[in-house]
């Protein structure tokens, strides 16, 4: 797991995980969240029913497969545990609010982001773990009826753990950890709440959000695109076809470069790269995602990176992770936050010639 003074914030999570740790701020959380006191928030059925303007759920008990086998959900859950990375998102535009949830950048997972601040309100979920590190007491003490775990690296024995208390949803099977599309990870999320219909009106949306964008500017079938980042001088990163940024440009009209997947180890979404490697780079349009001004003029004055005509002709993009919150839109790449990616993004890919 990676970890630095000032990492960037890009990096996400991957089948072994190395996130990186936000050092922005140190952010203390509190251990109880107002998702575990449930006379004083909204259950999610009561939630959903004013999502779907009174409409009944669909038909329980439904049977939801995933990397660790199947299960069967009897009846409508009424509390939620989410402990994907970016559960949350799929659960919330659904009309559900997650009693708790899991810290992911050492930031609240809740009321930070544009695209969730409303949908939570005050109902803050409780923290019940960081990242794939579960403290099962918290999760077992808000007494959830499901626990979803889609965008995660959930191991065999706490699925099992879990499951001896609750109805557990592991990571979709077929795909490595942190590797699935966002559309299977909101179809299993629409599925094991009885939403989906919902979940398939929230895909058509995205999707056509992500076709809109393709019409405007055809050009970006033409390009090849990169995106990357760097934690300390000399080491950079490129992401792999299966990580989510990647995923994100490459549904915008961009194709991604082959060789980048090949530099990865086997089930890592990620490359890492030295300077020498730098000419993988080498693309039409390249993204840096970082952290801090300190980083992009780190990366600009690498003399090897100086030599890539991408740089030379001013065709890479170095995009914030937060404050504007771009980098950490695509990244979370969910049917929440992929239209405010579009929306921040697109001006910015249009605006190199």
């Amino acid at each position: 797991m990676s970890a630095g003074a000032r990492p960037a914030l890009a990096r996400f999570a991957r089948s072994a995980p190395r996130v990186a740790v936000l050092a922005v701020a140190a952010l203390a959380l509190s251990a109880c969240g107002g998702g575990a006191e449930k006379s004083d928030s909204p259950s999610p059925s009561t939630t959903s029913a004013a999502a779907d303007g009174g409409a009944k759920p669909a038909a329980f008990p439904v049977t939801v497969e995933h990397k660790y086998g199947s299960t069967t959900i009897d009846e409508e859950p009424k509390t939620i545990v989410t402990l994907g990375l970016s559960d949350q998102d799929a659960v919330l535009a659904l009309g559900v609010t997650p009693a708790g949830s899991v810290d992911w950048f050492k930031e609240k997972p809740y009321g930070k982001w544009p695209w969730t601040k409303d949908k939570w309100g005050t109902n803050t979920p409780e923290i019940v773990g960081e990242r794939d590190e579960y403290n099962i007491e918290k999760i077992a003490a808000l007494k959830p009826d499901l626990v979803i775990a889609q965008y995660s690296g959930m191991k065999k024995e706490q699925y099992d753990t879990l499951s001896k208390f609750t109805k557990v949803v592991a990571q979709p099977k077929g795909h490595p950890d942190y590797g699935a599309p966002w559309q299977l990870m909101t179809q299993q999320i629409g599925k094991s709440l009885g939403k989906d219909a919902e979940a398939a009106k929230l895909i058509s949306d995205i999707d056509a959000r992500f076709k809109a964008a393709r019409e405007k500017h055809p050009e970006w079938a033409t390009k090849t695109l990169a995106v990357a980042d760097s934690f300390e001088a000399g080491k950079y990163s490129a992401f792999t076809k299966i990580d989510p940024k990647s995923i994100f440009f490459q549904e915008l009209g961009f194709k991604l470069k082959p060789e980048i997947d090949t530099l990865s180890k086997p089930g890592f979404n990620v490359a890492e790269l030295s300077a020498e490697k730098l000419n993988v780079l080498d693309v039409d349009r390249l993204v840096w995602v970082t952290s801090s001004t300190e980083a992009n003029d780190r990366i600009k004055a690498e003399p090897l990176y100086k030599k890539l005509k991408v740089n030379q002709e001013k065709r890479d993009l170095f995009v914030p992770y937060q404050d504007p919150d771009i980098g950490a839109a695509f990244s979370f790449n969910t049917v929440l936050s992929i239209p405010y990616a579009i929306d921040q993004i697109e001006p910015l890919l249009a605006a190199v010639k």
